[in-house]
């Protein structure tokens, strides 16, 4: 149906800097953006909490929201629980990958960096993304709850402490090697909402993500398809709405989207 949504899965509002490059190629989508904010945050959870959690809470989503196609729009839910849903949903699922072959591509030192969630970071996915891209790279890793933290916190109006990402960072480039960094993944999609303080903290350090090529993967997939004539207002759905939850949704109103709802 032309009024069929995409629909974006993240455990908080990380997903959000994947939404803006797919309305940047489509840009009458309708928007279904879902946050498990009872579950926040992933990164700290365990894989088995998570590959359980995941398909369960898409399950609910795509039988209430009858989406075209759904985007797994966090690192950590994708290296964990991507086969579980797709092997669930009858409809094409849309995962995230940290860009480590685009780093490697970019890096002239040949030492990238991949700042992502502790769960991110240890999967054997990365080492194989590592292994198959970045073979002649030496890739070093930190996984960053604190990150994630201050991102959902300044989407919710909390000014970003650059001292605190300035240390996040650090603890990249404190590693042996670590001051030939040129190139840092951001395998989360919550701290490409950080990018500016991070150019502020790091002017001479490169930082990519994965969006701009999931919303291509997106437009793929969508390609010949309807879409409404105008853009109607998105919907933001958490599945625990609190007043952090409310005080995002009050941000998001300048962005398109429609008073904040719970699951």
């Amino acid at each position: 149906m032309t009024d069929a949504p995409l629909l974006f899965f993240d455990s908080g509002v990380g997903g959000l800097s994947v939404v803006a490059p797919t309305l940047d190629l489509i840009p009458n989508a309708p928007i279904v953006y879902a946050a498990d904010s009872a579950g926040f945050p992933y990164g700290t959870r365990s894989e088995a909490e998570i590959a359980a959690r995941v398909p369960a809470l898409l399950g609910r989503l795509v039988e209430r929201y009858r989406p075209r196609l759904v985007v797994i729009a966090c690192n950590t839910a994708s290296t964990i629980a991507l086969a579980h849903v797709r092997a669930a949903l009858d409809l094409p699922v849309v995962g995230t990958v940290p860009a480590i072959k685009p780093a490697a591509e970019m890096s002239r030192t040949r030492v990238i960096g991949v700042l992502g969630t502790a769960a991110t970071v240890r999967q054997p996915y990365v080492d194989d993304l590592a292994a198959r891209f970045a073979a002649d790279c030496t890739v070093l890793r930190h996984g960053s709850a604190a990150l994630v933290e201050i991102a959902e916190a300044a989407l919710a109006g909390v000014p970003s402490d650059q001292d605190a990402v300035a240390a996040e960072l650090a603890a990249l480039t404190g590693q042996p090697d670590g001051a030939r960094i040129d190139v840092v993944v951001n395998a989360c999609t919550h701290f490409p909402l950080l990018a500016e303080t991070m150019a502020e903290v790091a002017p001479g350090i490169r930082f990519v993500d994965g969006g701009p090529g999931i919303a291509r993967r997106i437009a793929h997939l969508t390609q010949g398809q309807d879409w409404p004539a105008t853009p109607a207002l998105h919907r933001l759905v958490f599945t625990r709405l609190g007043a952090r939850e409310r005080a995002i949704g009050t941000t998001l109103s300048g962005r398109g989207f429609a008073p904040a709802e719970a699951l």
